[in-house]
């Protein structure tokens, strides 16, 4: 697999997203993704209570533990690296993340509108 180029949303050097738990598409713990990554893996949020459990509720449980795959289940405050699709699907019900827009991969914005990026954009000095 042929990692695309490391470039955030700002144009800048894909900063970390987290290491604890170990994120993205290739658990480097930054957003990366390329061609095989079909969930475009790129946008990286802070967990929510709210998130978390609108996840479950639509199928994708992001907090239970589950050891035999290393993944130790996310609790509110952990960032990950949300598929694109799944962050504009929270967008519109109303219960999405805050994001890091250093940290958010630029291929995120073939799904997601940079103005809404922005919209949910943690506070801090990339705002």
């Amino acid at each position: 697999m042929q990692m695309y180029e490391a470039v955030n949303v700002l144009g800048g050097t894909l900063q970390p997203c987290s290491l604890r738990p170990r994120t993205g598409f290739f658990r480097d713990g930054s957003c990366n993704t390329c061609w095989e990554d079909s969930g475009s893996h790129t946008v990286c949020a802070i967990m929510t209570a709210e998130f978390l459990a609108w996840s479950k509720y639509v199928g994708n449980d992001l907090s239970t533990p589950r050891p035999f795959h290393d993944f130790p289940g996310l609790k509110p405050g952990d960032r990950w690296c949300l598929c694109a699709s799944r962050f504009l699907e929270a967008v519109e019900e109303g219960c999405a993340p805050k994001v890091m827009l250093a940290s958010t991969h630029r291929d995120a914005l073939g799904i997601v509108p940079m103005a809404v990026l922005v919209a949910n954009a943690a506070e801090s000095k990339e705002r």
